[in-house]
């Protein structure tokens, strides 16, 4: 492989105070679980934890707002000066009280979080989704995904400029609202997105860790827990194709791969 001078990537380990994410194995269901949980990845390379209290998994439903601040406030707290924490979240309430915690960047599902960001002087994730957590994998159709997709983060990146936020990261939101075809087919696209990040001044941030489309290949229908090797191939797709960051569950073989991958584009 020819000589690539690029730094390692960052992985972003996930951390959910919830009872109902699709993978059992980021469940943190009291805060001193997601406090420990928080602090295992940390050491294990996560440059950041992403801690989020309402599941956006396909056919979720909405939380109330004093339960997820119950759920993700005390651990951000008690995290903040371990390791820097991401609150995933679409409620402009949650992500007030979350930087006020600690939190330094806003992972913004919904897209919809750009001036609370720009409020706060802290990070933003846009994130592009269609549809709503509970209906967004019913039919979700697009002339042509990539291009959707990139204008959508286009503006959003524009928006972010025009507010004056500095740290921006783009999201194509694989999972949330595609089909089997359209996360594959923006996966393979990987380095458009990118492209588009470093021309807007911004970073580009990819998921796809044990997500449904990965148990979906060749139709073997793995469950959650049986899909870290996928995760694993698809993550270091994202990290070939040009993704500052990568989203997962798995910390530390993640960021033994980015290493590994680092060294040999470096040879």
């Amino acid at each position: 492989m020819a000589h690539v001078n690029r730094p390692i990537p960052l992985v972003m380990g996930v951390i959910n105070v919830t009872e109902d994410s699709f993978f059992e194995g980021s469940r943190a269901l009291t805060t001193a679980d997601a406090v420990s949980l928080g602090r295992s990845m940390a050491a294990e390379g996560a440059t950041f934890v992403d801690v989020g209290g309402e599941s956006s998994r396909p056919g979720a439903t909405p939380v109330a707002l004093d339960v997820e601040l119950d759920r993700v406030i005390p651990v951000i707290e008690q995290l903040a000066g371990t390791v820097p924490v991401s609150v995933d979240t679409v409620k402009a309430e949650v992500a007030r009280a979350a930087v006020a915690a600690g939190a330094t960047l806003i992972n913004d599902v919904g897209g919809q979080l750009a001036e609370v960001a720009a409020e706060l002087g802290v990070g933003w994730v846009a994130m592009h989704a269609k549809g709503e957590p509970a209906t967004m994998q019913d039919d979700p159709r697009y002339d042509d995904v990539v291009e959707e997709v990139a204008s959508w983060l286009e503006a959003a990146a524009d928006t972010a400029a025009g507010l004056g936020i500095a740290d921006l990261w783009l999201d194509p939101g694989i999972g949330f609202g595609k089909t089997f075809e359209h996360n594959w087919t923006l996966l393979r696209h990987t380095d458009r997105f990118a492209a588009l990040a470093a021309a807007k001044g911004a970073r580009l941030l990819v998921g796809t860790s044990r997500k449904r489309f990965l148990g979906e290949v060749g139709g073997t229908g793995l469950d959650p827990a049986d899909r870290l090797a996928a995760s694993l191939a698809t993550a270091l797709a994202a990290m070939v194709g040009g993704a500052d960051m990568v989203r997962v569950h798995d910390v530390k073989p993640t960021c033994d791969a980015a290493r590994l991958l680092a060294e040999e584009m470096a040879a």
